[in-house]
């Protein structure tokens, strides 16, 4: 083999290298509330370490968690989907749609957890597809999707407090409360810690809880002390409060329909949200408080 050869082949490997390494990367997007090689950005995520078995070392679920949204809905095959009857049974609602490349991706997985688990985990998905739902049954049947499938709605998706990106997935725990959202497409593992951690069964991960401020329920924000990309430096504890109120009561103008607390945890990218909160911040600091009563005048 000459010299040239050898180099080639070396260079070779390595873009094959870096594209396996930008793959693994790519299966970790939107990682939120789970322990992965990274950076955390929400009190809801970790940081983005894994164990050798990529199996998270962290995993967090919500300490205030809100009820399943109760719904009461025939699946493509006709059968009744009542939340009433998944009690005692972790719930997994994945908003998903057939156009949908992460969607499409992580089928084979929801799929593998389905038969893992049996009848200790349901899994519902929730088509966002605006086809017929012919067409859809006809998908999922040429996917082999073995769990119930039904069509969304406007209503539905209102009723977990709005669908902003695909694939969106709700993790509900035994006792009908949602614990975690996750956004975007997550490895096998993320979902099988956080199911044998509410089933009760032993991880590896250590659990931890948050907040929800916002993290799942967009109508939580109120809660939220900080908010992404907002600085509050400067201000009395008496003016941050008087800036959240404003932040959570004005509408974002950016098209969203959001308040501006809201749009900044569901967009922290949007630079209208960014620039509305700033102003807010900016004129309450250049107010100034209320002078102090008069004291009364002694005779």
């Amino acid at each position: 083999m000459t010299k040239s050869h050898l180099v080639a082949l070396i260079a070779v490997f390595c873009v094959l290298l870096l594209a396996a390494a930008a793959a693994f990367r790519g299966r970790h997007t939107l990682a939120a509330g789970v322990s992965y090689l990274g950076h955390s950005a929400a009190a809801s995520r970790q940081d983005d370490s894994a164990n050798e078995d990529g199996k998270p070392l962290v995993i967090r679920f919500a300490r205030n968690p809100a009820p399943m949204p109760p719904f009461l809905v025939n699946d493509l095959d006709g059968g009744l989907i009542s939340t009433a009857a998944l009690r005692g049974k972790v719930v997994i609602v994945n908003f998903w749609a057939t156009w949908c490349p992460p969607c499409r991706d992580e089928i084979p997985e929801m799929i593998e957890l389905a038969k893992r688990y049996k009848d200790k985990l349901a899994i519902i998905a929730v088509s966002q597809d605006d086809a017929p739902a012919a067409d859809v049954k006809d998908f999922v049947k040429e996917i082999g999707i073995n769990y119930p499938v039904v069509m969304g709605s406007n209503a539905l998706s209102e009723e977990y407090g709005g669908v902003p990106a695909l694939p969106t997935t709700f993790i509900v725990n035994t006792d009908g409360r949602i614990v975690q959202k996750h956004e975007g497409l997550y490895p096998t593992e993320v979902y099988d810690a956080e199911i044998r951690s509410l089933l009760g069964m032993p991880v590896d991960a250590k659990v931890e809880t948050f907040e929800d401020t916002g993290q799942i329920f967009l109508k939580n924000a109120i809660r939220a002390t900080e908010l992404p990309g907002v600085s509050f430096k400067g201000l009395s504890p008496q003016q941050k409060q008087a800036a959240l109120k404003r932040m959570n009561s004005e509408i974002c103008i950016c098209g969203c329909k959001l308040t501006i607390a809201q749009c900044r945890i569901n967009d922290s990218e949007c630079s209208i949200s960014k620039d509305l909160a700033a102003k807010i911040v900016k004129e309450i600091a250049a107010s100034k408080p209320n002078p102090p009563a008069a004291a009364a005048i002694r005779n």
